[in-house]
C-alpha cells in the first residue's frame, strides 16, 4: 500500500500549506483528500508535488506491504 504520510510532515517542514497548495499551486482539493485517505493519485500529481516542494517523492510518498494489497 502506497503511504503519503511523509508527504504531512514534508508539508509541515515547507513554507506551503493545504491552502497554498489549492489556491496558489491549482493543486485540487480532491488530491489533498486522496492524500489524507492514501488513495491512489497518478504519477503527475506526485511530481507535481515534488516540484511545488522542491523534494524527493520518498519525500511524498513510502510503500508499506500491507495484507489488502491485490494478489499478484
Amino acid at each position: 500500500m502506497i503511504n503519503y504520510n511523509p508527504f504531512w510532515n514534508t508539508l509541515k517542514k515547507s513554507n506551503e500549506t493545504t491552502y497554498t497548495l489549492i489556491n496558489h499551486h491549482h493543486i485540487s482539493s480532491s488530491t489533498i483528500d486522496k492524500l489524507r485517505k492514501n488513495k491512489p493519485m497518478n504519477t503527475t500529481t506526485l511530481n507535481d508535488l515534488c516540484r511545488i516542494l522542491n523534494c524527493r517523492l520518498e519525500d511524498i510518498a513510502e510503500y508499506e506491504p500491507s495484507e489488502n494489497d491485490q494478489v499478484l
